[in-house]
């Protein structure tokens, strides 16, 4: 099916290899190379439609967005098309990334502008936690050792995204990818990509001085986002706040109590949450900026300093798995140096002499009557238990 994109079209459906609109006569290809199939959705700026690249043997599937903003005031118009020019500038920018989509094209046909974009097949983060449930620890700690280099490489290019939330993190599916890998590197099945940069905005020196555009999605936008000051730490309190809902499956508006000026998804969790990813997640989430996690690079590294109390600093994953390990023995030098020491020790429990090195003297040490020593078999038993925790079982 080939799909019309004339606005003001009364039967924008048309046949297959259909060249002209049969109900309003206007071309159905784009650079006479993009044809589109259906829409996808709207948006405050424009339209959204599948498409294919029938200049390309295989006809892959594509995205175009078509601007057509729905205001009709005329600085609104003009900001609205700012903003989509913008977006293709970012995506020229960005899209070299494997979880950023790659533009395509950017052009004017028919009196109106077109952004052709890479179709990234999967479901979005919404999509899968109304289909799945809600995430646990593991899945949500995927969704932030994915993103996290996604968005430090966007800040790195003084870019501050504005808009990361559910609907705008897309899951990719496998069926696209025997063609993708081909020209793009770094794809694999389940990759978390980010899309929507129609918001996102060049984090100037001077840009970030001054107050501008209110952009951003209720709930998910940080509180200085929300008076126009995006830093690139609101991104950070986007996804932060992303997560929790994935963790309670609630709009983030009923995850803060206004009257207490504080996030309670604590309180509502389905299923438990470590106190490691709890203090990371508040962290992001924090509403003052100097209180947040100033940048990406920050969060991943908490989030990978993250172990079990006791355990080696090595996951667990990375260990290759053998026969069951036995304890080391400590060398012998050691081993003679924990026995003169625990000797000692023993000597000043029990008010005996400790063996002296020749040339000392030993000192006079009379036992204290208010303290009796405990019997020599109870200390000896101790000393070997503190022995056997330096030296492991079967010390001798």
């Amino acid at each position: 099916m080939s799909y019309c994109l004339n606005p003001s079209c009364q039967s924008p459906q048309n046949p297959d290899g259909t060249k002209f609109c049969l109900s309003c006569g206007t071309k159905l290809l784009l650079r006479d190379r993009y044809r589109a199939i259906k829409p996808l959705g709207q948006g405050g700026f424009g339209k959204t439609f599948l498409a294919v690249d029938e200049d390309k043997p295989s006809h892959p599937y594509c995205v175009i967005k078509q601007f057509l903003p729905q205001t009709q005031s005329t600085s609104s118009l003009h900001k609205a098309a700012e903003l989509f020019n913008q977006e293709a500038v970012r995506l020229d920018e960005l899209g070299k990334h494997p979880q950023i989509p790659e533009l395509l094209a950017y052009f004017s046909q028919e009196r109106q502008q077109y952004l052709v974009q890479e179709f990234i097949e999967g479901r979005n983060l919404a999509q899968e936690l109304a289909t799945s449930g809600t995430f646990d620890e593991t899945k949500v700690r995927k969704v932030l050792k994915d993103l996290l280099p996604v968005l430090q490489f966007v800040h790195q290019h003084q870019v501050i995204h504005r808009d990361i939330k559910p609907e705008n993190i897309i899951s990719r599916s496998l069926s696209s990818l025997a063609s993708l890998s081909k020209v793009r590197t770094g794809v694999v099945e389940g990759q978390l990509v980010v899309v929507d940069f129609g918001a996102s905005k060049l984090a100037t020196g001077t840009a970030l001085a001054r107050t501008g555009t209110v952009i951003g999605s209720a709930g998910y936008a940080a509180p200085e986002q929300a008076l126009g000051r995006a830093v690139f730490a609101s991104d950070l309190y986007s996804l932060g706040v992303t997560c929790i809902h994935l963790l309670t499956q609630m709009h983030p508006f009923d995850l803060f109590d206004t009257s207490e000026g504080v996030w309670v998804w604590r309180d509502v969790l389905s299923r438990p949450v470590s106190d490691a990813l709890s203090r990371i997640l508040d962290k992001m989430i924090a509403g003052p900026v100097n209180q947040r996690y100033q940048s990406a690079a920050e969060v991943m590294q908490d989030l990978q300093a993250q172990k079990p109390s006791g355990l080696p600093k090595k996951s667990p994953q990375h260990v290759k798995r053998t026969k069951s390990i036995k304890p080391q023995p400590v060398t012998k030098k050691y081993s003679s140096s924990i026995d003169q020491e625990l000797t000692e020790l023993r000597s000043e429990f029990l008010g005996s002499p400790t063996p002296q090195k020749q040339g000392q003297k030993s000192p006079s040490q009379p036992a204290s009557s208010a303290n009796r020593p405990k019997s020599k078999s109870q200390i000896d038993l101790e000393l070997e238990e503190i022995k056997s925790q330096f030296l492991g079982p079967n010390s001798e």
